[in-house]
Order: C-alpha cells, then structure tokens, then sequence
C-alpha cells in the first residue's frame, strides 16, 4: 500500500461517523431544525434591539443539539448524556451572566430576560439533539409568546393601576 492510498483510506475512515442514509438524515435534520429554532428565538431578539441576537441563538441552538447528538453518536450511555446536558447547562450560564449588567445602584438590573432566553435556547437544543423535536418545537412557540404576548398582558395592568 503506498502512501496515497493510506491517506486516502484514513481520510475516508476519519469521514465516516454517518454510516448510512438514515444517520445522515436523522443528523441533518436534527442540525438544520436547531439552527431554524434558534433563528426564530433570536430574531424576535434582535427585532427587540437586544445584544443577543439570531447569529448568537442560532449558534448556542445548534451546538446544544451538536453535543448531546454528538454523545449519541458515539453511544454514550445515560450517565454521559447526563453529564453532557450538565456541561451545556454549566457553560451556557457562563454565557449568560456576560449579558447581564448591572447599574450602579443595585436596582437596575438589565439582560437577565436575555440570560434566561438564552438558557431556553440551549434547552431547546439540547432536546432537538435527544430527537425530541416535537418538544423543541413547542418550546419555542411557548418561549415566543412568553417574549412577544405575555407582556401586552402587563402593560394594560400598569395602564389601568395608572390614575
């Protein structure tokens, strides 16, 4: 075996985590729904003006989905998707408090609506990543009415306690 074929044949090896047309499938759709989930969250965020927006969601979307498909992939059995989901959750809250600011007197806090929105996201992803797609997609619709309708609903409160 010469040495264009050993690089051929470990380039074809090192390629071949998607075995068949049902993995590949599966993976693809997996990705390309978390990545749309996550646009859809991030959209309504940066309509809103929010430092957050569709690129940010779209990635913490995809990349939660990437690691828990990821250990499932490789067989990972309940303890390691375990620790996988306690990995993103960990990570992401990082992430997170780097949108929160706080004011110079303790009562002015913003982003922590961005903090959470991008914890949800990371959930969603982690659970398009599980297969659970059903579940994402009814997350998000539920996180788009919590961000879009629900305010509405305090805002005519504050307009009728108003004198």
């Amino acid at each position: 075996m010469d040495v264009s074929e050993i690089i051929l044949t470990t380039l074809v090896s090192e390629f071949s985590d998607l075995t068949d047309i049902e993995q590949a499938t599966r993976v693809t759709l997996r990705l390309l729904l978390a990545a749309l989930l996550g646009g859809l969250l991030g959209y309504e965020r940066e309509t809103h003006g929010k430092a957050a927006g569709i690129r940010t969601h779209m990635l913490v979307c995809t990349g939660a989905a990437l690691f828990v498909l990821g250990a499932e992939l490789v067989g990972a059995g309940d303890d390691a998707m375990s620790r996988v989901v306690q990995g993103i959750v960990a990570g992401i809250g990082f992430l997170g408090v780097g949108t929160i600011i706080k004011g110079d007197n303790m009562s002015s806090v913003k982003g922590l609506t961005t903090a959470a929105g991008v914890w949800m996201t990371s959930a969603v992803g982690v659970s398009v990543g599980l297969g659970l797609e059903a579940t994402a997609v009814f997350a998000t619709l539920l996180m788009l009415f919590i961000l879009n309708v629900l305010p509405h609903f305090f805002e005519g409160a504050d307009r009728k306690r108003d004198p």
